[in-house]
Formats: C-alpha cells, structure tokens, sequence
C-alpha cells in the first residue's frame, strides 16, 4: 500500500482536496480579524485578502502597508460614530503590534 501524504499542517491528503477559506487564513500567520480588516479596507472577498495579507505580513514593508489599512478602518469607524467596531480595531492593532513587534513599529 502507498504511503499517506500529509499537508504541512498534519491533513491527510485526500483526492480532490480544495482549500476552504479557514485553511488559507491558517497560512496567512494572521488572525480572521486581520483578514476581515484587510478585506473591509481593500473592497475584496476575504480569500483574496488572506493572499494580499500573507504577502504583506512577511516583509516590514509589508506589515507597515497592513498597520495602516486597520488605522485607517479605525479612522473611518470613529469618524462614522460606530463606536464597538472602532473598540475591536483598536484591540486589533494593538494585538497585531505584539504580534509583529520588529516589523509593524512606525517612524
């Protein structure tokens, strides 16, 4: 019999396997909240976010173009008086700074 295949995450390989939307946020390295943020920001489904978002996430270039589309959600929150989203973005941006220390500090 053939040896099992496993995907990096410990999946069994099945014929046919898609990638749902959980499994690319999973290889993202950011949370769903990141990736709804990044979605709202960009106008885009979140699948497409989860792949602008891994991309970014892994360079400082990157996490700084990330950090400021969630300052700019919590602007637009604030400014539209929605004041439990705005609460939600600002944990976000700082879980996401404690998350990526090094990278996401700005001048």
């Amino acid at each position: 019999s053939a040896a099992r295949q496993y995907l990096a995450c410990g999946i069994p390989v099945k014929e046919e396997r898609l990638l749902t939307l959980k499994d690319c946020i999973d290889m993202s390295d950011l949370s769903d909240a990141e990736i709804a943020a990044i979605a709202e920001h960009e106008h885009v489904p979140e699948i497409v976010a989860a792949e602008i978002g891994c991309k970014l996430v892994h360079t400082s270039a990157g996490c700084t173009v990330l950090k400021r589309y969630f300052r700019e959600n919590l602007t637009h929150a604030k400014a539209h008086h929605m004041d439990e989203k705005a609460k939600e973005l600002a944990l976000l941006l700082r879980r996401f700074d404690g998350a990526h220390p090094a990278r996401s500090r700005l001048p």
